[in-house]
Formats: structure tokens, C-alpha cells, sequence
């Protein structure tokens, strides 16, 4: 292959879908710009090249391994500290094996800002680097604060009580987030997030996968914070491809559109709890009970909970283990979305102009959801306070009751929601588009990179 002229980037992913999705799509949205000019090694564990490795790519993005870390992926949530040390201090060693053999030289490294060694590993080559954040960026202000905070106080609650509500860059709404954080999460894990976060300042590039006009305060601030340029790229999701779709209604090969193509129009209740971690067997049990009962139609992705659900799914509901999500959520009989709160899927509703139920369970989750509630204004929250003793989350009744009410498309609340989601699809839409925030973003990171 003659690479004369070819700016080669090498992409470097945390082993998790979550950070693999939107560090491919915006690879495959750099390939688009240039696809001549730019090729893209993007870089993944064995394991995952197995997950990942026959899906559709350009041709300037190709794929090489690194040995896994730990065992497979079933394995992971139930010692997650134990996965994320390990990926920070098992993967370094063979991603500089790798970039020896590659060929042409490497012109710049995309790592993910939680793997906590590959600004490292760009500056001892001399090699400019961006780090790639794969969540808001209200989320990287809280740790970044936090890492300054923690060296020079012991990281408590009570030390954190005293400064939190005086955290620049920080909305007073995320106050309570803050304190979430560092109550509900494992203290390792989150010492190891701020060190990851306490090495973006070598970096050369600070890649953001959200769009300037929905966190522009907070990115404003990062921007006077850092001396090199930040750029909000996103949304970091695979839109292109559904462009390419002419956006819905193009493919019926899965029974799933076609179940939603048979649907009224904003009547379906779209539901995904997460990837990796996810509730309870019984807290879902109760989730479709209480879908039965509403007589609210629901598509519920369960993943490995398919078979059992299905037998407890009613005639205006379906249970199905994986769906396209983006075009799922584009649909037209699509009213809501019951969701974690993950950023991924938070990008992909925005973009769809979808209002949001948020039902926020770890990390991250927490502060997106008050982002969507009381910032965006684009969705309701599930009352936490309503749990109950079991492992059992959120009863049957206040499921029932929550979901009917958030899909009444004709109360004046749910008239609101939707039309704020509209308005933030429409927000979206121009950031990609040509002279948009997002595509202004784009260029200049490539000519950064090319020169």
C-alpha cells in the first residue's frame, strides 16, 4: 500500500463497549472527511475483535489486537475494580509492542482517558496525543475538581461537603452528584478515575463526545482551564450509518422494526438498563409486571435475561436481547425511553428527540440524569426515595403509575418534554451539520493532526 501523504492515527479504547462505540464511531466520522488521506489503526483486545471485528468499516480504519487482560467479559462486573486496575496497568506494555510494528509511522494517538497511561506512552515518542473522554463533560469538570481537590485534602465526604457548592466549572444542581459519587462507588475505583483524569493536562488534545450547545458553560470553563484545545466532536454516534439508512422504516429484516412499524406513533415505550451493569432479575420482573398492568406497549432489551422475560411478557409488550438502538430510538412509534442514563445512549436519545425516563444506577449516570431533569428539561426522573427495603428497587404501583403518566403524550407535561427534546434534536442536528460546532471541531482536529 503506498501511505505517501497518509496521516496515520492510531485509536487506543478502555476494553468496554461503553468507550469502544463512540471512540469507532468518531473514528469512522474522521474516515469520512479525508478517506484517502487519513488511516485509522483502531486497537482492541482479542476478546473484543471477536465482538467487533466482522461489523462494517471504511476502508482507511482497520483493525489490531493486543492480548486481554483478564478473562471474558462475563467476568468483569462482578469485580470491576479488579478489571479497571488491570486494564491500566496490563495493557501498556503490549500497546508499545504494537506500535513498533506498526507501519507508516504513527502521526497521532486517540487514547481514552481511561486508560490512564496512553498520554504517557505519546509523550516519551514524541508522538502528539489526544485523550478521549466518553462521558459528559459536566462528569470530567466534577473529577477533574475532585482530583485537584484530593491533593491537598484526605478525599472525604465531609471535606467535599464544605467545597462543593464552590467548585468552579461546577452547577450548583450537581452539588448532590458530587456527593453520589463518592458515597455509592467503590473509593479504588474512583481513585483510579482521578488518576486517569490527572493526566490529560500532558496531553496535546482533550476530544469531548458531547456537542458544545448542550454543556457549553461547563466546556467554556475547561476551555479557560487548559492551555491546548478541547474540542467537542460529538455526538460520538453512529448517525452516519444511520443516514445511510435513509433514517427509518428501510430495513425490516429485524422483527423488531417490524413490530414497531405495526405501532402508533409515539405509543412505544422504548427500555435498556445498560450493557455491563444493569438491576436486578426481580427489580425487572416487576418493571414488565407493571408494564402489563399500565397496558403501556414497551420494547424491553433485557440482553441475558431474554428467555426468562419473555414468558412474563404481555400481548402489547416485546423482549428481545440487542437492538440498533439509534434506529430504534428514530422510530416514529417511539414516545420514551426508560434508561440508565449511560452517555452513550443519553447522546443517542437527544439526537432522536426522544424524552427521557431516567432511572440512573452507577457512576456517571447520576449527574446525566440531573443534566436531562433539571437542565436540559427534557425528561422525568424516578424517585429513588420510593425504594424499598428488598433488592427489589421500585414497586410494581409506582412503576405503573410513573410510566402511564410519562407516556401521556397529551397532558401538559408530556406535551413539554417533547417539545424540549425537539428542540434539542434540532440542536444536535445543526452541530453536525456543515459550519456547525461540531463539524468546525472536526475540521480543525484533522488539520491539527495532518500538519
Amino acid at each position: 500500500m503506498n501511505f505517501s501523504g497518509v496521516s496515520h492515527v492510531v485509536a487506543m479504547p478502555f476494553p468496554g463497549r461503553g468507550h469502544i462505540n463512540p471512540m469507532l464511531n468518531f473514528c469512522k466520522i474522521l474516515a469520512s472527511r479525508k478517506p484517502k488521506k487519513i488511516l485509522i489503526t483502531f486497537v482492541v483486545t482479542e476478546e473484543w475483535l471477536g465482538y467487533i471485528g466482522a461489523d462494517p468499516k471504511p476502508e482507511a480504519i482497520r483493525f489490531a489486537t493486543i492480548p486481554n487482560v483478564i478473562p471474558p467479559e462475563r467476568e468483569k462486573a462482578a469485580n470491576f475494580p479488579g478489571f479497571y486496575e488491570a486494564v491500566m496497568t496490563k495493557m501498556e506494555e503490549p500497546f508499545e509492542r504494537l506500535l513498533d510494528q506498526l507501519e507508516p509511522t504513527v502521526n497521532a494517538i486517540i487514547g481514552d482517558v481511561e486508560l490512564r497511561w496512553p498520554v504517557a506512552v505519546a509523550n516519551r515518542r514524541n508522538i502528539p496525543v489526544a485523550a478521549f473522554w466518553t462521558m459528559s463533560a459536566s462528569f470530567y469538570s466534577m473529577l477533574h475538581h475532585l482530583d485537584v481537590f484530593s491533593r491537598t485534602h484526605q478525599l472525604t465526604v465531609d471535606k467535599l461537603d464544605e467545597r462543593a457548592g464552590n467548585m468552579p466549572g461546577i452547577s450548583s444542581l450537581h452539588t448532590e452528584d458530587l456527593r453520589t459519587v463518592l458515597h455509592e462507588n467503590d473509593h479504588r475505583v474512583l481513585q483510579l478515575a482521578l488518576e486517569c483524569i490527572s493526566k490529560v493536562p500532558n496531553a496535546n488534545y482533550l476530544l469531548l463526545t458531547t456537542v458544545q450547545e448542550l454543556e457549553a458553560e461547563t466546556i467554556d470553563t475547561l476551555k479557560s482551564i487548559f492551555p491546548f484545545p478541547i474540542y467537542p466532536i460529538g455526538p460520538s454516534i453512529p448517525y452516519l450509518e444511520l443516514e445511510e439508512k435513509n433514517l427509518v422504516n428501510t430495513d425490516h429484516s429485524h422483527d423488531y422494526i417490524k413490530w414497531l412499524d405495526s405501532q402508533p406513533s409515539e405509543s412505544v415505550l422504548y427500555i435498556s438498563l445498560g450493557s455491563f451493569l444493569s438491576v436486578s432479575s426481580a427489580q425487572m420482573d416487576v418493571i414488565v409486571e407493571a408494564l402489563n398492568s399500565s397496558g403501556i406497549r414497551y420494547l424491553y432489551v433485557a440482553r441475558g435475561e431474554t428467555s426468562r422475560l419473555k414468558e412474563k411478557c404481555g400481548e402489547k409488550g416485546m423482549v428481545i436481547p440487542w437492538c440498533d438502538q439509534l434506529k430504534v430510538l428514530s422510530h416514529s412509534s417511539i414516545g420514551g425511553f426508560l434508561s440508565h442514563c449511560g452517555w452513550n445512549s443519553t447522546l443517542e436519545t437527544v439526537f432522536a428527540g426522544v424524552p427521557i425516563l431516567t432511572f440512573p444506577l452507577f457512576l456517571d449516570q447520576v449527574p446525566n440524569s440531573t443534566q436531562i431533569v433539571d437542565e436540559w428539561k427534557n425528561g422525568w426522573k424516578v424517585d429513588v426515595s420510593l425504594k424499598l427495603e428488598s433488592d427489589v428497587f421500585l414497586s410494581k404501583e409506582v412503576i405503573e403509575v410513573l410510566v402511564t403518566m410519562f407516556m401521556d403524550i397529551e397532558s401538559q407535561e408530556g406535551r413539554k418534554i417533547r417539545d424540549r427534546a425537539r428542540e434539542l434534536k434540532a440542536m444536535c442536528r445543526k452541530a453536525i451539520g456543515k459550519g456547525g460546532s461540531s463539524d468546525r471541531n472536526l475540521n480543525a482536529f484533522i488539520s491539527d493532526i495532518s500538519s
